[in-house]
């Protein structure tokens, strides 16, 4: 879902809308993906939304802006894809989701989904999701062999680590990142934590990175 807002022009003269030109800082996150759920195996949490932000650029005329909306949870499947965030001619692409444990990787995004665990196949690991270049960081890859645990989601700051194989517990969401857009600095933008598996390791669940991030389940 999104949520569309319309800036007026600049500036306007008495024989007709003349819009001016202004330099003006901007910082746009994107909806953060869904995280994945699983039946036993645990799901990867989801991706920050892309971030992207500058001390100036310039605008001339009317702007829409349009704030994407976070991506939806299922408990049984993959988490759904975040939405874009738009201000002017910035775009920043909405987080990956986070896929379903057993077989799926992490959803591409502003920053990469976490990949599920994949614990019947003692060779190959579900991959985290890749970040789109300068919004983001990749999630985490899934633990597989005897693991059970997801990975985290990539965030703004940092990505999300990998569960090696055999191993336990999920992996934490990726850090967000600062601004001081406001006037004070404020941490936005991090991963989800990945989930760990209630018929093993309930008590391993992963937390959410700084700036935002939702704990795994």
């Amino acid at each position: 879902m999104s949520f569309g807002y319309t800036v007026l022009g600049f500036g306007s003269s008495a024989g007709g809308v003349t819009h001016s030109t202004h330099d003006v800082e901007y910082l746009v996150i994107a909806g953060g993906g869904g995280g994945g759920g699983g039946a036993g195996y645990a799901g990867g949490g989801a991706g920050a939304g892309g971030y992207r932000t500058a001390s100036s650029l310039s605008v001339t005329g009317a702007c829409t802006v349009t704030v994407g909306g976070g991506g939806g949870v299922n408990g049984t499947s993959h988490g759904d894809y975040g939405n874009d965030s738009v201000f002017f001619t910035i775009t920043s692409d909405g987080g990956g989701r986070g896929s379903l444990g057993q077989g799926t990787d992490g959803g591409d995004g502003g920053s990469g989904g976490g990949a599920g665990a994949n614990r019947n196949d003692g060779v190959n690991t579900n991959n985290g999701g890749s970040a789109t270049a300068g919004q983001g960081n990749d999630g985490g890859n899934g633990g597989y062999a005897t693991s059970t645990c997801g990975a985290g989601g990539g965030g703004a700051g940092a990505a999300a680590a990998d569960v090696p194989a055999g191993t336990e517990p999920a992996t934490a969401g990726g850090a967000g990142l600062a601004s001081s857009i406001t006037g004070s600095s404020v941490t936005r933008a991090g991963g989800g934590g990945g989930a760990a598996s209630y018929n093993f390791f309930s008590d391993q669940i992963a937390v959410g990175g700084s700036g935002g991030g939702g704990d795994g389940g």
